[in-house]
């Protein structure tokens, strides 16, 4: 008995020894068979931006999303009067923390502005299943973007040049921490082709209502905080390489500002000293910590105390 146990207990460790865990395979790469590269699906979604899709949008937005937006969490919006002197279309560019940073922008934004917009999506995770394509595009009115350099249905240029304005989240993906990432090209290639505006956005509080791998708002309604800046036009023979700078400085210095006051920020940012929105070079602890302490109470929903003498 005690045998067959030390025997089979033997043959174990054998194939053990002899199993490739998480090696490479023992075929190179040169004998493998050739496997077609996978190409991303086209997605449709000009039907969502024309007279039907925009009626079901409005009534999903105004009657179904605001209402829940604000049960849910406290909103601070500021800056909006820059609006009032563009005509549109524009490049709406935001930092990105939080799956509630589109609700948040597009629901700030004026009727006007709000029914011409859409806003550009990563096709590998919202266009990955079409019960989820149709919602983002109803709802929100979501185009797919190919991050990984595939071919889709509509791009950015062709929704600019509809007359539609865009949000686009210059990072390309959700803050890990909550701190501004490294800006991609995107937006400043798109504004200096076609000429048209970045409207820099900044927001604060999303991600500590509902950061990376939450699939609800935290309790207490959060505050939240959303700041339009002045319009960044590009200037004449500007490269994208050169307005992306100027892009994420505009970003940079709404966060200042929401932080601070606005005259400290307009300082700050006149004499380069804006800090730095990509957060200290400490650890990350520290850093998410940071970014989860929730924001001030919004003064109109502190609760008024009665006139005395």
């Amino acid at each position: 008995m005690v045998k067959g146990i030390k025997g089979g207990v033997d043959d174990v460790r054998t194939v053990a020894r002899g199993w490739r865990w998480g090696r490479r395979p023992l075929v190179p790469r040169s004998a493998e068979p050739f496997v077609p590269r996978h190409q991303a699906r086209v997605f449709e979604t000009d039907w969502a931006r024309r007279p039907g899709g925009q009626a079901v949008r409005e009534v999903a937005q105004k009657g179904v999303l605001e209402p829940l937006l604000r049960s849910q969490v406290r909103r601070r919006v500021e800056g909006l009067d820059v609006l009032a002197r563009l005509d549109g279309p524009v490049i709406f560019a935001a930092n990105h923390a939080s799956h509630l940073d589109t609700p948040l922008i597009l629901l700030a934004l004026p009727d006007e502005w709000r029914r011409r917009t859409a806003v550009a999506a990563a096709a590998d995770y919202f266009f990955d299943t079409w019960w989820r394509a149709v919602g983002s595009a109803v709802v929100f009115n979501t185009f797919p973007i190919d991050r990984r350099g595939g071919t889709m249905a509509t791009t950015p240029g062709e929704v600019l040049d509809d007359g539609w304005s865009l949000v686009i989240y210059p990072e390309g993906t959700r803050s890990k921490d909550g701190w501004l990432g490294r800006f991609q090209l995107g937006a400043a290639y798109l504004a200096t082709q076609h000429q048209v505006p970045v409207v820099p956005i900044a927001h604060r509080g999303t991600f500590a209502a509902m950061p990376r791998g939450q699939g609800w708002p935290g309790r207490g309604r959060p505050q939240l905080s959303v700041r339009f800046g002045e319009p960044i036009h590009p200037l004449p023979g500007q490269s994208p390489r050169d307005l992306a700078p100027r892009i994420r400085a505009g970003v940079a210095a709404l966060l200042d500002e929401d932080r601070t006051t606005w005259w400290d920020a307009r300082r700050r940012h006149a004499a380069g000293e804006t800090p730095d929105p990509s957060g200290p070079p400490a650890a990350d602890w520290r850093r998410l910590w940071e970014q989860t302490a929730p924001l001030p109470t919004d003064p109109d929903h502190r609760p008024r105390r009665p006139w005395r003498r």
